[in-house]
């Protein structure tokens, strides 16, 4: 295959990446908006439901159309890309809540898109066959899930009791509760990608330092299978804050977290040497600028009470309206109630 058709076949295959996990994020996200509240049980209906497993296919189909882009292209090409899952995913879901994406929203996911095809830009790629040892896959494993559990129990999104509120103070509770979650999930992703690239190696007997016995290969495996299911049901919890904001944090914290163990464990580096450090960090002011315009931009405005509305007090009355009148009484007044003498005397009978 030339490389023009190779290039062209991995932007189609990204595109269909794109596309499965926005798909698979709006489905996820209606799943969250009717499932009942967290307990016991909600795993349960949750797996019991088809529409849970439609969105696990989805993500499936995504990341094999994933692999296969990186297969026919390159990272520098297929991983930006994949950002467009957020710009995908907006309208879906604006279109399943019959409502329009704001202009807030829009921002919001152009800057988003914009923070992190900077981030992934400036990443360098890693030597061929590059990929952690064994205990560096299991230290990062180890230390992933320690993070992974301070985020899901909120430690770390916001403080003890946030979430508990009601009013403001509930809803942002809840919205910090999901961005905790999607941060979360994505990190699962990101080192559950870095500890594929070591299994990979494992098998191909291609890992540094000494060769792995079968049971520290099966520990891979099953580590992984950890780390993508973690990240599957982490998400479908961050969703019940929203979609745009959750997905947007979901696809920043996935590459961030697999460009700090490349910069830290693989060797990579930023292309543009020391300016590097920089200019990645704007990209990521950039990035979450557009997160917090995502989580602004899905809040509908409250509505107004309307006057012929029996519960609206008068002090809810929309401004400039005239004020309903309370209804008059049809009561007689005291002195024409009082009632007639059952008989008139004699006198009163007689004409003057």
């Amino acid at each position: 295959m030339s490389p023009v058709a190779g290039t062209v076949l991995a932007v189609l295959l990204s595109l269909v990446s794109a596309a499965g996990y926005a798909l698979a994020a709006v489905a996820q996200s209606r799943l969250a908006a009717s499932s009942a509240p967290d307990g016991r049980g909600a795993l349960r209906a949750l797996l019991a439901r088809g529409q849970w497993w439609w969105a696990v296919g989805l993500n499936a189909a995504g990341a094999l159309a994933h692999v296969a882009a990186l297969h026919y292209g390159p990272l520098t090409l297929v991983q930006p890309l994949g950002a467009l899952t957020l710009v995908a995913a907006l309208p879906l879901g604006a279109y399943c809540a019959r409502r329009r994406v704001t202009r807030t929203e829009w921002r919001g996911a152009l800057l988003t898109l914009g923070g992190l095809v900077g981030l992934v830009a400036m990443t360098g790629p890693a030597e061929p066959g590059e990929a952690l040892t064994l205990r560096e896959a299991l230290i990062v494993a180890a230390a992933t899930a320690l993070l992974i559990a301070a985020l899901a129990s909120g430690r770390l999104s916001h403080g003890r009791g946030g979430g508990r509120g009601a009013g403001r103070g509930g809803e942002g509770g809840k919205r910090a509760s999901g961005l905790g979650h999607a941060t979360a999930s994505g990190i699962a992703s990101g080192v559950g990608s870095a500890l594929t690239q070591t299994l990979t190696a494992a098998l191909a007997l291609e890992l540094p330092g000494r060769e792995p016995v079968w049971w520290q290969t099966a520990l891979l495996a099953v580590l992984i299978s950890g780390f993508a299911v973690g990240g599957l049901l982490l998400s479908q919890a961050a969703y019940r804050g929203g979609l745009a904001a959750p997905l947007a944090v979901v696809n920043l914290s996935n590459p961030a977290a697999a460009a700090i163990i490349g910069v830290a464990l693989l060797g990579e580096t930023f292309r543009a040497g020391a300016w590097g450090w920089p200019v990645a960090a704007a990209a990521s002011l950039v990035a979450a600028r557009g997160v917090v315009l995502l989580t602004k931009g899905g809040t509908p405005a409250p509505e107004t009470p309307s006057i012929s509305d029996p519960s609206a007090s008068p002090s809810t009355v929309v401004a400039g309206s005239l004020p309903v009148p309370p209804p008059r009484s049809t009561e007689l007044p005291s002195p024409l109630r009082t009632p007639l003498p059952s008989s008139l005397p004699e006198s009163s009978l007689t004409s003057h």
